[in-house]
This record gives C-alpha cells, sequence and structure tokens, in this order.
C-alpha cells in the first residue's frame, strides 16, 4: 500500500525574523507569481519583501502587470519603494524565449489501448522483475513556514537501500554528513515509500478501475515519452496519507503517466491526492517519481531515479527530495561508498518540448 507519512515540524521562526534576502528580477518573479496563485494575504506578502534586496532594476511596467493578476496596494507599495532603490543597478536579463514545440498528431485510438495493455502488462509484474540490488539512498528535506514557497534545508539523510526478494530495507549511514545510529522509523519528519512498484501497480491493478486519456507527446531525458493523465476515485483507492501516527486518510488521486515511446516502459509517474477532508490537517500531498535506465551488473533495468513530495499543513510547507544513487548487485561481496553525492542536476529531470519520431528507413 502505498504510504505518505507527515509529522508536524515545531517552527521557532516567524517572518519578523527571516534574514534579508537578495533577489534578482526572475527569482522575484516566480515569488510574486506564486503568491498570486496561492492567494497569500497583502499584509504577508509585503512584510516579507521588506526583507528582500534586489540585484537587478525593477520596473513599474512589471509591478502594473502583477498589480493586474490580483496584488494588493501593501504589497504595490513596498515594489515601488525596491523599484525606486534599485534604478542604479544592471537590468534584468531577459528570459530565454520558450521552443516552440512541433505540432505532433497523438496516437490513433487503437495505438493508445495497445499502449496502455503493454504498459498495464509492465507496471503489474515490475517488481518481479528487479534484480537484488544495493544503491544509496539520499533524501533532503526542506519546509517553509510562511507558505511562499522560499525553501529552508532542514536536514539530508543518507541510508543504505537494500532491495532482496522483492522487499525493501533501509539503513540510516549518515544525518548531514555525520554518522548515525539512528533508525529509520524514528527519523521523524515526512517520509514515503512505494517507489519501487508499489505505487506504479495500485495505478495499473484492475481492481483500482483507474480512468486514462492520452494528454501530449514530451521529451523527458533525451528520449520521447507519450503522457497519459489518470485518476483513481476515492473508493478504490490505496493512497493512505498517515498524520502523526494518530490520524489517516485515504484520499482519491490523480496525475500523470510518462511512457517511453520505443519501449513502452514507465519514465515517470506523478500522484496528487485530491478532495482530502477540510478536517485532516495536510491539505495537499503529492508525489513526483522519475525513473531511468541504470545498469546493474551486465544488464540494463528500469529504476527509480529521483522522487520529490511535497506536503502542505497550513501555511507550512515541507519538500522531501530523494534520489537513488549507486546502484550495486547485492552479495556478500557488495560495496558501495557512503559519501552523500552530489544532487543530480537539472536537466536530469526537467521535460523538454517533443521532437518528431525519426523517420522509417
Amino acid at each position: 500500500m502505498r504510504l505518505l507519512r507527515v509529522s508536524v515540524l515545531i517552527l521557532l521562526c516567524s517572518l519578523s525574523a527571516l534574514a534579508q534576502m537578495k533577489l534578482n528580477i526572475r527569482q522575484l518573479s516566480s515569488f510574486m507569481e506564486s503568491s498570486i496563485r496561492l492567494k497569500h494575504p497583502d499584509k504577508q506578502v509585503a512584510e516579507y519583501l521588506k526583507k528582500v534586496t534586489l540585484s537587478e532594476q525593477l520596473d513599474e511596467r512589471t509591478i502594473e502587470t502583477w498589480q493586474g493578476l490580483g496584488i494588493g496596494p501593501r504589497t504595490v507599495e513596498i515594489l515601488r519603494t525596491l523599484a525606486e532603490a534599485s534604478k542604479s543597478l544592471p537590468k534584468a536579463t531577459p528570459p530565454a524565449p520558450k521552443p516552440v514545440a512541433p505540432t505532433i498528431p497523438p496516437p490513433s485510438a487503437e495505438e493508445q489501448k495497445h499502449i496502455l495493455d503493454e504498459v498495464t502488462k509492465y507496471a503489474l509484474s515490475y517488481a518481479k522483475r528487479l534484480p537484488d540490488f544495493i544503491c544509496v539512498q539520499v533524501t533532503r528535506r526542506y519546509d517553509d513556514p510562511t507558505g511562499l514557497e522560499f525553501w529552508r534545508t532542514l536536514d539530508t539523510v543518507t541510508e543504505r537501500l537494500t532491495y532482496f526478494e522483492q522487499k525493501e530495507d533501509y539503513k540510516v549511514v549518515m544525518i548531514n554528513g555525520r554518522t548515525t545510529d539512528i533508525t529509520h522509523d524514528k527519523l521523524g519528519g515526512s517520509s514515503s515509500s512505494g517507489e519501487f512498484g508499489t505505487m506504479m501497480r495500485e495505478i495499473f491493478e484492475p481492481e483500482s478501475e483507474t480512468t486514462f486519456r492520452w494528454d501530449r507527446w514530451v521529451t523527458l531525458r533525451g528520449r520521447r515519452n507519450h503522457v497519459y493523465r489518470y485518476a483513481v476515485s476515492q473508493p478504490k483507492s490505496k493512497y493512505r496519507i498517515d498524520y502523526q501516527r494518530t490520524m489517516s486518510i485515504v484520499p482519491a488521486y490523480q496525475g500523470q503517466i510518462y511512457i517511453d515511446a520505443d519501449y513502452l516502459t514507465i519514465s515517470r509517474l506523478t500522484m496528487e491526492a485530491v478532495n482530502i477532508p477540510a478536517s485532516f490537517p495536510v491539505q495537499q500531498a503529492s508525489t513526483v517519481l522519475d525513473f531511468d535506465f541504470i545498469k546493474i551488473g551486465e544488464s540494463e533495468h528500469v529504476l527509480p531515479l529521483r522522487a520529490q513530495v511535497r506536503m502542505r499543513e497550513g501555511k507550512n510547507l515541507v519538500k522531501n527530495e530523494v534520489e537513488f544513487r549507486l546502484y550495486r548487485k547485492f552479495g556478500a561481496d557488495a560495496t558501495i561508498k557512503f559519501d552523500t553525492p552530489d544532487p543530480l542536476p537539472e536537466e536530469a529531470t526537467q521535460e523538454q518540448p517533443p521532437q518528431p519520431a525519426p523517420k522509417k528507413p
């Protein structure tokens, strides 16, 4: 069963205690767009902006654009103060133009049915086909007590993950680069499981009665992918969210499935809980799980590469970024280095516009 555990993190800081931040215009734009989308109170946004200095010029036209999108008068006043103070700074670098995606027709209805039939077989047998292995799992945990998507690092947990006879076992090796003997179940905070087949299987098993519809083409890690949207209703859901081990719910969920066009393997799964009861403390929960072709021994397997789990309780946001690295074949002589690897480069999980299929000779 897919399981998402969430614990309340004790937050001792407030907006007034936040250190002053220096932002460029791109970062400020991201913050403003997020604030508008999430409908943050005018007073809260204005108070946060009082802690901001700029590294580039802010012009009146940009402020008017945000004003038209719904920012409040207090925020406008602070932004104009920032604009005045930034007049002597360099002009902002214009964003690169977005590439125009070519128009590619979707597969026919018959092709879509064939694709989903093959991927269903793949998903239901996925765990059985995995080899026994060990790898390093690195979980970087963040929170944002303001709800404004400006993240602060909580900790970095490095674990040895053993997959043997279709069962996962976790051993915490380091926290923040220091060795520890704490056990996985005593870590506290937020965690997730299901990356090695459970999440995938429960979407495709017949009793879930999942609905699918073709959405678009994309390029992911240099490979062409179909994207399907899916939804699982609450009565058929097995997606459980636990809160502090005292409360739990099983909500409906929906998401997207990226399918490699050549191999009909799954490249990415996304999952988002929907219609969470208003009385439940966690009001948003979502996961993005990436897979990639990874060599273990002499064979290549499609294995988890990275997962991002996000949650919201009140205005407090929590984010876990989980990477699976240094896969090795399981055995008595298997060795693995437990230095915490650097984060994966952004392009490893960045979606690109679709490219036409190569012409057949």
